[in-house]
């Protein structure tokens, strides 16, 4: 569920889908069914391994080095686009240019997803997080989900981001929208309804012979 406090009860409702409490950052609006990565590191190659010590000998070297982190953050994106990926779920904050060349290649990304986000999008879809420098970075990428739309979504005054995802099994994600005038009614509503749902799981659940 969601809490938003400052408006009437009657303004909550139940929507399909999932909502992240967090805006894009970056927006990229496309019809129809999108794919969908989902990020657990850094789109942005790092220069240096693990372990490995990365000196630098001038100024030239330096903007060498951007330069080649650039273009390889730009093929990396071209990539995803070539494979029709719309969307970035990203669980770790993406670098500056990994945000420009998303934009560019009209890719929307949503950053900082919880441990507990990124797990239920595994469970909804079926996909494993996108591991983007493997041994080769140009082949079909398979790990994808299906989204049915995702959008922005206002809730009071915080912008979220709206998601339905294709299911891979029975479990359809619905989210509560629970409206107050303050957070203490909130809370509250939200404590009566996940005792009301977990006195409906022990009514039918089954009983073992």
């Amino acid at each position: 569920h969601v809490a938003v406090a400052g408006l009437p009860v009657a303004s909550s409702r139940v929507l399909p889908g999932i909502v992240l409490r967090r805006d894009f950052a970056a927006y990229c609006p496309a019809g129809g069914d999108l794919r969908a990565v989902l990020l657990t590191q850094p789109l942005r190659p790092a220069l240096p391994g693990p372990g490995v010590e990365f000196v630098v000998g001038s100024e030239g070297q330096y903007q060498a080095s951007l330069r080649w982190i650039s273009g390889r953050t730009e093929a990396l994106m071209k990539h995803l686009q070539s494979n029709s990926v719309k969307l970035l779920l990203s669980s770790v904050k993406q670098e500056e240019v990994v945000i420009y060349y998303a934009k560019l290649y009209g890719v929307s990304v949503v950053e900082c997803l919880s441990s507990e986000e990124v797990a239920l999008i595994c469970e909804i879809t079926g996909v494993s997080p996108y591991a983007p420098f493997g041994d080769n970075i140009h082949g079909e990428i398979t790990e994808t989900a299906v989204a049915t739309f995702c959008q922005p979504l206002l809730l009071g005054s915080k912008r979220c981001v709206h998601i339905g995802f294709t299911s891979v099994c029975a479990f359809q994600p619905h989210c509560l929208i629970l409206c107050g005038p303050v957070d203490g009614v909130n809370e509250q509503h939200a404590a009566a309804l996940q005792g009301a749902f977990t006195m409906l799981q022990q009514l039918f659940k089954r009983v073992e012979q």
